[in-house]
């Protein structure tokens, strides 16, 4: 695979499609918890003011309590403890009281409010996490299949999983720092201030530098933020294909080369992820540099003034030893707050990354959609038309040209031609799955594009050529076609969650009742009845991953129960039997004949005796239909279809000789 084919999928063209500021979208989310993150924002800054509390009560007992000081102090401006000098022991004493139980007041309201911010935006960060990866999930969900052909899975877990938690980590974590950023340098500033504003101003002079350091950081570490994320969706989706393919790279031995594949983008996430490593360590690096020029000086500029007009002097210039305990307390304070500065810078650019990557997702507006006011059918005929439809995947390519085709309701159409020809793809307008370039696909002479999609789907039955199963139960997947199957059986539910549905096993009151009557009857139709109850534990076992604990026909055949439970007026069945042995084909054949007979059918067919007994069989070839009539129409024409059954039935007919002659 190409660089340019491995970096299919990385949702850049998404990412790029964002308006303004990604960031604020999280906002937007914040929006319903205001009441909570409100209470959690003043319990944050309670908790920070707090901190501060412990080293005004150090300064106050060095000045008033050891050394007999008169002087106040913030806290005796504030009314918290008594101004003049405290002389005599008990007088010391009881002021040392008034000083311990105020610390122990500060450290109970640190611990009550840091409890409270913690809780609440941790526990407010999880209910925005739940609802954006919901709304994730729910719209792309809702949008085209195209835009799944274009994008990986790896990639669109990566959104849904790593992207959508590292925003709640951020909400989580950062913003909490930014208010500890704020509080604890604001109220350092404003005690530095009025103890001394010259020292206050050394100290916070690295602030403004810090805070344009942080924006310079911000502009110059975003592209590689960016591209290590772009990294990580693409080494995802490799991991994800190679896991999903582990059977063919283990039948052609890919291991080395698939393994070469894999350790190359781990090679390039490393080389990516060190550099930024080493830009961020750098980076902090300088901020507690900084930091450090900052001590010294102060350590130069109190030491000097002390030296000069000593402890505790009337000169405004000079601080009392109590002042100068609390300034380096302080500056302890302030380091690591200054420093956090950088962290969150480095946090927000990469929470903005992902922001990008979700919020454009959620801005990717679905190709194929209702309309304003759709038509809802009480019911349907099966009446289909294609008038004069053209398609292409892309604007370069047309795959469809000018089909013209009426099917009468009830009718079953055969589609025959080379692979490549456009036959599944003609079908897939009939659900919408894909809009025409030009002309019209009519049920019951509406154009489907003027139908509700979730009503126009209700009506149609889709069996593809590799069905999906879903990891779950027998019972569950051919449930999944009618959810009011899954009403009438078990307690176990399609998703690995607990649920009230009910598929198979046992109930409530702890007896297995076995699948539902409408389950079981779906299955004996499609001929899968039998070799379910074979199975370990019948319609309650696993089927694995994908159905991986199944054979290709066993698949097709749940999946011919699962489109059939639902009771469709059209069905669409893609080569609906071509991973299944003759015998079972057969007995497919003979059930569907008896379902299809008051249903509308296409049926794409790489046998040619699976639709030759259809009404009408349409051959199509380079996306026009060559020729179209019943079978015996088109052998008796001798065309492309006479010719292809005459390579068919002789292949057959060697088949027999070989196998007579083995026996």
């Amino acid at each position: 695979m190409s660089d340019a084919e491995d970096e299919h999928g990385d949702f850049a063209e998404i990412r790029e499609s964002v308006d303004g500021n990604p960031m604020s979208g999280l906002l937007r989310y914040c929006v319903p918890y205001w009441p909570r993150l409100s209470v959690g924002l003043v319990a944050a800054i309670t908790t920070r003011l707090a901190r501060l509390l412990p080293s005004l009560l150090v300064a106050a007992a060095i000045d008033r309590v050891i050394l007999g000081s008169g002087e106040p102090g913030l806290l005796a401006q504030a009314g918290l403890l008594p101004g003049g000098t405290i002389s005599g022991e008990a007088a010391r004493l009881a002021f040392l009281q008034r000083l311990v139980v105020i610390a122990a007041l500060a450290y109970l309201i640190r611990s009550v409010t840091r409890f409270a911010s913690r809780y609440l935006f941790q526990s407010t960060a999880q209910k925005v996490q739940r609802d954006l990866r919901n709304d994730t999930y729910d719209h792309m969900q809702h949008l085209s299949l195209g835009f799944f052909a274009d994008h990986q899975t790896g990639a669109m877990m990566s959104v849904l999983n790593q992207d959508v938690n590292r925003l709640e980590q951020f909400l989580n974590t950062e913003i909490r720092q930014g208010i500890r950023v704020v509080a604890t340098v604001g109220g350092i500033a404003a005690i530095m201030y009025t103890y001394s504003p010259k020292l206050a101003l050394v100290a916070l002079a690295p602030v403004p530098i810090i805070g344009l350091a942080s924006g310079r950081f911000l502009t110059w570490i975003e592209p590689k933020y960016r591209g290590i994320r772009e990294t990580v969706s693409r080494l995802n989706s490799r991991l994800e294909n190679n896991i999903g393919g582990a059977r063919v790279i283990k039948a052609f031995n890919r291991h080395d080369f698939e393994f070469d594949r894999v350790a190359a983008q781990s090679e390039r996430y490393h080389d990516e992820k060190v550099e930024a490593i080493r830009a961020r360590r750098a980076f902090f690096s300088g901020l507690r540099l900084l930091t450090g020029i900052v001590f010294v000086a102060i350590l130069w500029i109190a030491g000097s003034d002390i030296i000069r007009y000593g402890l505790g002097n009337t000169d405004p210039a000079t601080l009392t030893a109590g002042s100068v305990a609390l300034f380096f307390l302080l500056l302890r304070r302030l380091y690591s707050p200054m420093r956090r500065v950088g962290k969150t810078a480095n946090k927000y650019q990469l929470a903005k990354s992902s922001a990008e990557r979700v919020f454009g997702l959620l801005g990717h507006d679905p190709v194929v959609t209702s309309p304003e006011d759709p038509y809802v059918p009480e019911s349907v005929e099966g009446r289909v038309t294609f008038d004069e439809v053209r398609f292409g995947y892309t604007d370069d390519e047309e795959v469809i040209s000018g089909i013209d085709l009426d099917v009468d309701p009830g009718e079953t159409i055969g589609l025959a031609g080379t692979t490549g020809a456009g036959k599944s793809t003609l079908l897939k307008l009939i659900p919408r799955f894909y809009d025409v370039d030009s002309g019209a696909v009519e049920v019951d002479g509406v154009d489907v594009r003027e139908y509700d999609l979730a009503a126009l789907r209700e009506h149609v039955g889709i069996v593809e050529q590799n069905p999906y199963m879903f990891s779950g139960t027998a019972a569950e997947n051919i449930g999944y076609g009618d959810l009011s199957a899954l009403d009438e059986g078990s307690e176990a539910a399609v998703s690995d969650v607990e649920a009230d549905t009910n598929v198979g096993g046992a109930t409530a009151d702890g007896v297995d009742d076995g699948p539902s009557e409408r389950i079981v009857e779906a299955a004996k139709a499609a001929e899968a009845h039998e070799f379910i109850t074979d199975l370990p534990n019948g319609y309650d076992t696993q089927i694995g991953e994908r159905g991986v604990k199944l054979s290709g026909g066993q698949r097709q055949r749940i999946a011919i129960a699962r489109a059939l439970l639902n009771d469709p007026e059209i069905i669409v069945l893609d080569e609906a039997t071509s991973d299944v042995d003759t015998e079972t084909e057969e007995l497919i054949q003979r059930s569907l004949r008896r379902l299809i007979a008051d249903r509308t059918a296409f049926v794409i067919a790489h046998r040619l005796s699976t639709i030759r007994d259809a009404d009408r069989v349409v051959v199509m070839e380079e996306g026009r239909i060559a020729e179209q009539g019943s079978h015996d129409e088109l052998v008796a024409a001798d065309g492309d279809y006479a010719a292809l059954w005459a390579r068919q039935a002789g292949e057959d007919e060697e088949t027999e000789a070989l196998a007579a002659a083995d026996d």
